[in-house]
């Protein structure tokens, strides 16, 4: 890859999220331990083995960057005023993990002023890893990817959660494929990023460190991630939820935007 000026922070993050994938593999299939948190959200041992790895790793790199991550305590938060930081899923995708299929991730971020600057999403029970910076091309196993460039007459494959089809599909709206919603957002948003869906609808709630590798991936490969107001999304140290997020092109977005109306914030 051409040097770059994040390339020793992509270096750092693309180590650990492979570091991080082979630990998760050591647990993948072999029935982890598992808890339940609040809005009946399980989190495993596996969950918790990799963001301590990612946390010592991360900021044993870079003590003066803060850390945001998914399976982190109230009194884990570090440097909230920082600048720069690292937003961080240990596993996306918890329960397809559980249920032993292969369609999680390790999503990992370093934010700079607000935006992601270098991202790397690891999916090791499928063989890829994507890796992307601020002024880099975007990487799918070392090879550029980009998103896909559906003709006005072509119907958009789309992936969204049923609840969300349901809505759009009844709504009269202009036809699509329904593809399959992978449970891992930070998975599904990296197919869109490579081209394999034209884009997606992802219901409200999503948090920061579920999307923000993958903000970036998207925006390099030549689309967009974003709310209902079109702007990009601007990442804080404290990490957030947000409302309805939708992802394409930038030609296929406004198709997207419409078909979004028929889903309620």
């Amino acid at each position: 890859m051409t040097s770059t000026r994040y390339r020793e922070d992509l270096d750092l993050l693309k180590a650990a999220a492979i570091e991080a994938g082979e630990i998760a593999l050591g647990f993948f299939r072999r029935d982890p331990q598992v808890w339940w948190k609040e809005g009946n959200s399980p989190v495993s041992e596996a969950d918790f083995a990799v963001d301590l790895m990612l946390r010592d790793t991360l900021v044993g790199a870079r003590p003066d960057y803060g850390w945001v991550s998914e399976e982190m305590q109230p009194d884990d938060a570090r440097n909230i005023s920082a600048n720069r930081f690292f937003v961080v899923d240990p596993i996306d995708g918890t329960r397809a993990y559980l249920r032993g299929e292969n369609t999680w991730c390790v999503s990992i971020a370093m934010v700079e002023d607000g935006r992601p600057v270098a991202g790397v999403i690891a999916a090791p029970a499928m063989g890829e890893i994507f890796e992307v910076t601020a002024d880099g091309a975007p990487l799918m196993n070392g090879a550029p990817c980009a998103v896909s460039q559906p003709g006005e007459g072509e119907p958009l494959r789309l992936a969204m959660p049923d609840s969300m089809r349901k809505r759009v599909e009844s709504s009269g709206g202009e036809a699509f494929v329904s593809e399959p919603a992978v449970p891992s957002l930070a998975y599904r948003l990296a197919l869109v990023a490579s081209g394999r869906l034209d884009g997606t609808l992802i219901r409200p709630r999503a948090s920061d460190w579920d999307i923000a590798a993958a903000d970036l991936l998207i925006e390099r490969a030549g689309g967009l991630l974003c709310g209902r107001a079109g702007t990009p999304t601007i990442y804080r140290s404290e990490g957030r939820r947000h409302d309805i997020l939708m992802a394409a092109s930038q030609t296929a977005m406004p198709r997207l935007q419409r078909l979004a109306k028929a889903v309620p914030d």
